[in-house]
């Protein structure tokens, strides 16, 4: 993905930002900058930049356990300041970054000023190479003062507390604002990817999706059927009677791990325990045999009572031939290691 051309201005030096990247630095810095350049600010205090790249880093860490790196401090930062501020994890970004950019809090402060010591002016390094024999102190002063003058034309100048953007790129932020938000996302969905090799769906995981969607298809086409054929089913979890109408759809597999709807890891469980297993992970000793039983009656039953179902076709992603042949052994191979990788990313099992 290219960046938008622009007759005299460097754009090729504002993509060489994004060249050997080895932290998220650079992609949270640059998407606030534009947030900002959104709200028509064109001096924006470090504070406020600063801000935004934890909220904008908010869910990704908190809520889909994304690891960005052991070199990455902002994954840091956002746990630090979650538990220092007491915000909710699922809280909007808005909010988010309106609590951190009015804090007076000294520790979260410091959170937020540790990323003054390289990101601001490291992003503005391709407008100043590195001289014969300069040092990286050296070199920093020396981008802070030419920035003052846009050197190079460069993106922004900076100061102690604010940047200030650079008058000639304004039009050009402005009017190309969505695709640089997304060469920004593609590329950082890049990177996190190589951090997270066996993650799935990094990409949707980079947002906070305003709505989830409902579980109403998987419940009337697909699970009541099921429920009416038996009468009843047990919660695997609690052991209580499930009834059509008296049941929640639930994720055996987190949704914020999985980020997805699909048929094979859903199944009825009782409303309150749902609740309160939140994005908890299921001990398989303990739970794998009854999901798997389940799971392969409603098989038989949609098979024979609804043929065309269109949910029986999730079961594709795992079993080309499920009709035929649905392995306990097989489904377990599948279910393994998401278990394993959730847990490694941080994700808690159930007690």
């Amino acid at each position: 993905m290219q960046l938008p051309n622009s007759n005299g201005l460097p754009v090729n030096l504002l993509a060489a930002c994004f060249n050997n990247t080895s932290a998220t630095y650079k992609y949270y810095w640059f998407l606030s900058v534009l947030q900002s350049v959104e709200n028509q600010n064109m001096t924006i205090p470090k504070k406020e930049l600063f801000a935004r790249m934890i909220s904008n880093a908010w869910f990704t860490v908190n809520y889909f356990h994304v690891s960005f790196g052991k070199q990455d401090l902002i994954q840091d930062a956002v746990r630090i300041v979650n538990k220092i501020e007491n915000i909710s994890i699922h809280e909007k970004q808005e909010i988010v970054f309106q609590k951190l950019s009015s804090t007076r809090n000294s520790e979260t402060e410091k959170q937020l000023w540790h990323f003054n010591k390289n990101v601001p002016h490291w992003f503005l390094s391709p407008w100043f190479p590195k001289e014969k024999n300069e040092t990286d102190s050296v070199r920093e002063k020396r981008i802070y003062s030419q920035s003052k003058i846009f050197t190079e034309k460069c993106l922004y100048s900076l100061y102690q507390d604010v940047i200030e953007i650079n008058p000639e790129w304004k039009n050009y932020l402005t009017s190309n604002t969505r695709v640089l938000k997304d060469f920004c996302y593609w590329n950082l969905a890049l990177f996190l990817q190589t951090k997270n090799p066996n993650v799935p769906d990094i990409p949707n995981k980079l947002i906070k999706p305003a709505v989830r969607n409902s579980l109403t298809q998987q419940r009337t086409q697909f699970w009541d059927l099921v429920l009416k054929e038996l009468g009843s089913v047990k919660c695997i979890y609690t052991g209580k009677d499930l009834t059509v109408g008296k049941y929640a759809v639930e994720h055996f597999i987190p949704y914020s791990f999985v980020s997805h709807d699909l048929i094979w890891n859903l199944i009825p469980a009782d409303k309150s325990f749902n609740s309160s297993k939140s994005d908890k992970l299921p001990p398989l000793e303990k739970y794998f045999n009854p999901f798997f039983s389940i799971q392969k009656a409603a098989i038989e039953i949609v098979t024979l009572k609804s043929p065309k179902c269109k949910l029986l076709e999730d079961y594709l992603t795992i079993f080309p031939d499920f009709k035929k042949s649905f392995s306990k052994d097989k489904f377990k191979e599948t279910i393994q290691p998401l278990i394993t990788i959730a847990s490694n990313n941080g994700f808690e099992f159930m007690k």
